[in-house]
């Protein structure tokens, strides 16, 4: 019997070592002062800068979910990378946690080096638009654990806030004004049901849809709100009220974590349009029009809670950074058995 490798088992240890190499300038983009140390060691060295008084350590953790299947199927891995970033760093700040550091999981069967390398560049994209070091990750290469040409994501991120001023939704009151920022796409939430609806309505992914292919349109990375967001809680302490991320539960699931029992959001359905991607995908898998809030974020990919008073500075702050903002409605106490978030 000749002698066995890790190779001849379904590991190619090489494999690894070139996807490093190649990683290595995509996370060097993403340095910050705190940094200690490059990638490659146990464990990833980083120190809390002393521009915080009283820090305290906000930290995330989320994947892509079937959102992956489709990257599969149109073998497109540029932009799930910035899913997997997105979703760990919009939770983290809603609680006014500036994002500090991320680190990756990429699980494979048989690793394939220039798809992962496409993954990881767009993980490095992510880092880069939120301000936050890609510090350290783990590619695991599993024979027989996946799918020939399938890989699993999940991502992790720690940030800080000073203890002094996070953000809990416990100065929420009644006349306060409920914003939205406008999502990219539908993120990285729902998509089970999107493939269930492609696979009913057999649509061309590569025709044009609204001066774009529907497949790109789909597969739309997550925006990430860091920046905007920590510039206009930089304004003044307390401004921002409360946020909410609007993630798997759509807008009447998310909204609710960020208030307090006695009050609710009303929303206006009015207050924006409903873009085309979801008016398709109502349309063509006959969704519940309640069934579309609970599970997209129908346009609306952030919330955030302002003053009354404050409500047109906060928009024109946003807008000046990129957002496009919307007025969804006012926070209003709460009658007995009533929802915290209504869509009227």
């Amino acid at each position: 019997m000749s002698s066995l490798t890790y190779r001849d088992a379904g590991v190619d240890i090489d494999a690894g070592d070139a996807l490093v190499d190649r990683i290595k300038p995509f996370a060097k983009r993403t340095m910050r002062p705190e940094v200690m140390g490059g990638i490659g060691g146990f464990g990833a060295l980083f120190e809390i800068s002393k521009k915080f008084k009283e820090p305290v350590l906000v930290s995330g953790t989320d994947g892509v979910g079937t959102k992956l299947k489709l990257a599969f199927q149109l073998n497109k891995h540029d932009t799930v990378g910035q899913d997997l970033v997105a979703m760990s760093v919009n939770d983290i700040l809603v609680q006014g946690a500036e994002p500090l550091f991320f680190l990756d999981y990429f699980a494979c069967g048989k690793l394939d080096v220039d798809t992962a390398a496409t993954v990881i560049q767009g993980i490095a994209q992510g880092c880069e638009l939120s301000g936050c070091a890609l510090i350290g990750g783990e590619t695991a290469e599993m024979p027989s654990m996946y799918p020939d040409g399938e890989y699993d994501l999940a991502g992790f991120a720690v940030g800080a806030v000073e203890k002094s001023q996070i953000i809990d939704g416990s100065t929420i009151r009644p006349g306060d004004v409920v914003l939205g920022l406008a999502s990219s796409g539908a993120h990285s939430n729902g998509y089970s049901l999107i493939r269930k609806v492609i696979e009913i309505a057999k649509p061309e992914l590569e025709a044009d849809f609204h001066g774009r292919k529907l497949k790109d349109v789909i597969m739309e990375p997550t925006r990430i709100y860091v920046k905007s967001l920590l510039a206009l809680m930089e304004k003044r302490a307390g401004l921002v009220k409360g946020m909410a991320h609007i993630t798997g539960g759509g807008l009447l699931e998310n909204v609710p974590r960020v208030l307090a029992d006695n009050v609710t959001a009303v929303l206006k359905k009015d207050a924006w349009q409903m873009p085309p991607l979801f008016q398709w995908l109502q349309q063509a898998g006959n969704v519940d029009a309640q069934e579309m809030y609970r599970v997209f974020n129908c346009g609306i990919g952030m919330v955030v809670i302002v003053a009354a008073e404050d409500a047109a500075m906060a928009a024109e702050q946003l807008r000046s950074t990129g957002e496009t903002v919307y007025n969804l409605g006012t926070i209003e106490a709460r009658a007995e058995g009533q929802a915290q978030t209504v869509v009227v």
